[in-house]
C-alpha cells in the first residue's frame, strides 16, 4: 500500500495553536478519507512554526465498490411518487426497477445501485481542500482574493501519494512536491519523494520536524549550559513546549541581568522573563536562590556565537525587570489597610457589590469557621480582610497570576504575622483538581478558614441571586469552588455544619446589600423583619431570632446549595473509583451536610459489602423491601410501623425480631461515636436471622392478621438498617 505525505506551508503559526492544529489536521483528514470509503492505516501529525504535516500509512489504491439496495414506493403509489423515485435512483424509467413481493405491506419497487470504487488520488484531492476550507483555527485570516481562510498566508502545498503528486489547489496555491527549510539557514526550495525523504531533507535544511524532539533538544542544551555555569535550570514544561513552537532549529544561549533586580521577589522576575521574552530562569543549586542569569532560545545559528542576540535580549530583559522592580517598590509604599479600602472601587458583581463588600462578608465567615478548624478567630478575620488587597497593586495589575502570592509578600514586608501572611497566599487554593489544598498539619489553620470562607461566600452569593451553573455553562466557576470546599474538608477531615453556615451567611448579603433585599428574597419585607435579619447574621442562635417564614426560606435555600455539594461530592468520589450509589444510600437526615462523615460512612459501607455477610444481607434486605413494597401496592395500605410481638409464633420470627431490636440499638450507638466499622459488624448480625426467616417462614400466610404482622416485621428490617444506610438505593 502507498504512503500519503501532506504539508501545508505558511507564514509563522502562533505557538499556542500548533499542537491543537496538528491534532485537528490528523482527525479531519482521516475522518474525511473514511467518509469517502477509504480505509487507511496509522497516521502521524507534525508541526513547526511554518508547516503542518501529516503522514498516513497503508493507503489503498482505491476505495471498495459499494452495492446498495434502495427501496422505493409501492407499485400502486401515485405517479408523482414513482417519478421522484426514478429520478433519485438515476433510472430512465420505472421498468428498470424490480418489484419486490410483500404480502403484508403490498408489493413495492426496489433497485440495486452499484457504486464503483474510486482511486485514492481522487479522494485525497477532494478531502484535503475541504478540510482546509473548514479548518477550526481559533483565529484566521484571508489573503489574496479568495474566500478560504488560514491562520497565516499559505505559501505552498506538498501532497504525495506513493511518491506522486496529488493535483489540487487551495485558492491559488497548487499542490506539488517542493517545500522549503529553515527561514534563514535553508530557505531554498527542494523536492521530496515521500515521508522518509521529506524528514531527511528538512533536517538537511536545518528543520527538526518533530516538536517533541525540538523540546527535548532545548531541555538538554539548557541543562548542559546551566551545569557548565554551576547553576540549575528552573524546569518549566509549558515554556519548553512554547519555545519548541517558536523554533525549527533551536539554540540555547545564556544572558545576564543586574544583581540589583534580585531584591524583587523571584516569582515576579521569573514570570516577567517568561511572559515577555520566553526565557528560562536559573537558580543556585545549593541555596535555591534565583541567579542573575537567564537562558533564551534562538532560532538562529549566529556567526558571532550569539553575542548580538544575547545583548538584545539583555536589553529587553533589563527594561522588563525594571518595570517589575518599580511595581514592587511602589506597592510597598501603600499601607495594607489603604489598599484594602481601594477595593471599594472594584465591582465583584453588579448584584453582589464591590470587592470591599465581599471582603467584609468573608472576614465574618472566616471568623465563624475558625473555631471548627482550630484557628485563632481574630487571625482568620484579619487574614480575610487583607486577602484581596493585592488586587489593587501594580504588580498584580501587570501579572494577575501573582494574586495571593504578592499579597503574602506585601504582608510580610509590613510585619504581619506569618500565619496571616501565608493565609493570604493560600486562600485561593485549590485552583484546580491537581492543586494542593491548605493543610492543618502544615500549620495553615488560618489559611483553611479563609479559603473555605472565600469559596462559600462565592457559592452562597451566586445562589442568592439565582446565578447557578447549568448543563451548558458555569461562567463563575461555581463547580470548581464547590469542589475546592469538598477537598479542603475531606483532606483535612473537618467537621463543618454546612447547612447552618450557608443559612447564616445568606443573611450577610442582606446586611451588605440592603437595596437588593427584594431581589434576594423575591418578596417585600417590613423594616422590622429586615432589622431582625441583619441583627441575626452574627448571632450564634440566629435561627431562633427570625420569623418562621424567613427561617424556612433560609433552610430551603441552604438545602438547595447543599444538594449541589452532594452532586459535586458524587463526582469527586466517582473519580476516586468510589461507588456513587453508596452516597445516596448513606445520605440520611441530620447528617447530610457533614461531608467528611458521609465519606467515612461510604467507605465503611463499601468495605462491608465486599464481605459475604454484607453481600448476602444486601440480598435479604432488598428482598424484604421489595416484598413489603409489592404487598403495599396490592393492598393499597402501608405496613410501616411496629409489629405485634405477641403474634410472632415461629422461632425464626422471634429470632429476627430480637436481632432487629439489637441491631437498631447497636448501630445507633456505634454511629453516635463514629465507629463505622462497629456499625457494620452490628449490621452483620442481621444476616443469619434474615436468611432463616426467608427459608422457614411464609410471609403471605392464609391468616390476614398474621400476614400483616409479618409484613410489619419485614418493614422493620429496613428501619434497622437505616441507621447505617438505605439499602434500597444500593445497586445490586
Amino acid at each position: 500500500m502507498a504512503e500519503l505525505l501532506l504539508e501545508l506551508f505558511s507564514e509563522e503559526i502562533p505557538a499556542r495553536m500548533q499542537l491543537r492544529a496538528a491534532d485537528d489536521l490528523k482527525r479531519l483528514v482521516l475522518d474525511g478519507l473514511k467518509a469517502q470509503g477509504l480505509a487507511v492505516g496509522s497516521a502521524r501529525a507534525f508541526v513547526t512554526p511554518r508547516r503542518l504535516t501529516l503522514m498516513v500509512d497503508d493507503v489503498p489504491a482505491k476505495s471498495p465498490g459499494l452495492s446498495e439496495e434502495r427501496k422505493g414506493p409501492r407499485v400502486n403509489a401515485p405517479a408523482a411518487a414513482i417519478a421522484g423515485f426514478v429520478k433519485s435512483a438515476g433510472l430512465t424509467s420505472i421498468a428498470q426497477a424490480q418489484i419486490v413481493k410483500d404480502e403484508k405491506k403490498g408489493d413495492f419497487y426496489a433497485v440495486r445501485i452499484e457504486t464503483p470504487g474510486r482511486v485514492a488520488e481522487e479522494i485525497v484531492a477532494k478531502v484535503v481542500p475541504a478540510v482546509a476550507a473548514k479548518f477550526p483555527w481559533p483565529k484566521s485570516m484571508r489573503w489574496g482574493s479568495g474566500k478560504t481562510t488560514w491562520v497565516r498566508p499559505l505559501h505552498s502545498i506538498v501532497c504525495l501519494l506513493d511518491g506522486k503528486v496529488v493535483p489540487f489547489a487551495i485558492e491559488d496555491v497548487d499542490s506539488g512536491n517542493q517545500t522549503r527549510g529553515h527561514r534563514f539557514h535553508g530557505n531554498e526550495a527542494f523536492a521530496v519523494k515521500g515521508p522518509a525523504d521529506y524528514i531527511k531533507g528538512l533536517r538537511g535544511h536545518k528543520v527538526i520536524l518533530d516538536a517533541g524532539e525540538r523540546a527535548a533538544l532545548i531541555g538538554e542544551q539548557a541543562r548542559a549550559l546551566a551545569k557548565e555555569h554551576k547553576l540549575a535550570l528552573v524546569e518549566d514544561d509549558a515554556l519548553l513546549a512554547e519555545n519548541a513552537g517558536l523554533t525549527e532549529w533551536p539554540t540555547v544561549l545564556m544572558g545576564t541581568f543586574d544583581e540589583t533586580f534580585l531584591s524583587v521577589p523571584a516569582e515576579c522576575l521569573m514570570l516577567s522573563m517568561k511572559q515577555h521574552q520566553k526565557c528560562f530562569a536559573l537558580r543556585h543549586p545549593r541555596s535555591g536562590r534565583l541567579a542573575n542569569k537567564f537562558l533564551l532560545v534562538s532560532n538562529l545559528l549566529a556567526s558571532d556565537g550569539g553575542k548580538e542576540i544575547v545583548a538584545g535580549n539583555e536589553k529587553v530583559i533589563r527594561a522588563r525587570l525594571s518595570d517589575a522592580k518599580f511595581f514592587w517598590e511602589q506597592d510597598q509604599k501603600k499601607p495594607l489597610d489603604e489598599m484594602a479600602l481601594a477595593l471599594t472601587g472594584i465591582t465583584f458583581h453588579e448584584k453582589l457589590g464591590s470587592q470591599k463588600d465581599r471582603v467584609e462578608r468573608i472576614a465574618e465567615l472566616a471568623f465563624q469557621i475558625a473555631g471548627s478548624v482550630d484557628a485563632v478567630p481574630a487571625d482568620a478575620r484579619r487574614a480575610a480582610q487583607l486577602a484581596k488587597t493585592d488586587l489593587v497593586s501594580g504588580m498584580v495589575g501587570e501579572f494577575p497570576e501573582l494574586q495571593g502570592l504578592m499579597g503574602r509578600y506585601y504582608a510580610e514586608a509590613a510585619g504581619t504575622k506569618p500565619e496571616i501572611a501565608r493565609a493570604i497566599e493560600l486562600h485561593y487554593k485549590p485552583r484546580g483538581p491537581s492543586d494542593r489544598v491548605p493543610q492543618l498539619e502544615d500549620g495553615d489553620a488560618v489559611a483553611v478558614a479563609v479559603a473555605l470562607a472565600d469559596k462559600l461566600d462565592t457559592l452562597v452569593g451566586f445562589w442568592a441571586i439565582g446565578e447557578k451553573p447549568t448543563g451548558s455553562g458555569d461562567p463563575f466557576q461555581l463547580r470548581r469552588a464547590a469542589l475546592g470546599v469538598i477537598r479542603i474538608v475531606l483532606e483535612n477531615d473537618l467537621r463543618l455544619p454546612l447547612q447552618a453556615i450557608i443559612a447564616r451567611h445568606r443573611l450577610r448579603f442582606l446586611r451588605s446589600l440592603c437595596p437588593a433585599t427584594n431581589t434576594l428574597w423575591g418578596e417585600d419585607m417590613s423594616e422590622e423583619e429586615r432589622g431582625q435579619l441583619i441583627d441575626a447574621a452574627d448571632k450564634e442562635d440566629f435561627a431562633s431570632r427570625l420569623p418562621a417564614q424567613v427561617t424556612s426560606k433560609l433552610l430551603e435555600a441552604a438545602g438547595d446549595l447543599l444538594s449541589f455539594f452532594t452532586d459535586r461530592l458524587k463526582v469527586h468520589l466517582r473519580e476516586s473509583a468510589a461507588r456513587h450509589d453508596l452516597i445516596d444510600a448513606v445520605l440520611l437526615g441530620g447528617q447530610d451536610d457533614d461531608l467528611a462523615l458521609i465519606v467515612k460512612r461510604v467507605e465503611a459501607l463499601a468495605e462491608f459489602l465486599k464481605t459475604d455477610d454484607g453481600a448476602n444481607l444486601l440480598i435479604g434486605v432488598r428482598r424484604a423491601i421489595n416484598i413489603v413494597r409489592d404487598e403495599e401496592k396490592k393492598d393499597k395500605k402501608s405496613y410501616a410501623g411496629d409489629y405485634d410481638l405477641d403474634r410472632l409464633d415461629a422461632k425464626e420470627e422471634l429470632a429476627l425480631a430480637a436481632a432487629i431490636e439489637s441491631v437498631k440499638q447497636d448501630t445507633r450507638a456505634a454511629i453516635n461515636v463514629e465507629n463505622f466499622a462497629g456499625a457494620m459488624r452490628a449490621l452483620a448480625e442481621l444476616r443469619a436471622p434474615v436468611d432463616a426467616f426467608f427459608d422457614k417462614v411464609t410471609v403471605n400466610a392464609p391468616d390476614a392478621g398474621l400476614r400483616a404482622n409479618r409484613l410489619a416485621l419485614l418493614s422493620q428490617i429496613r428501619a434497622a438498617t437505616l441507621n447505617v444506610a438505605d439499602f434500597s438505593k444500593i445497586a445490586g
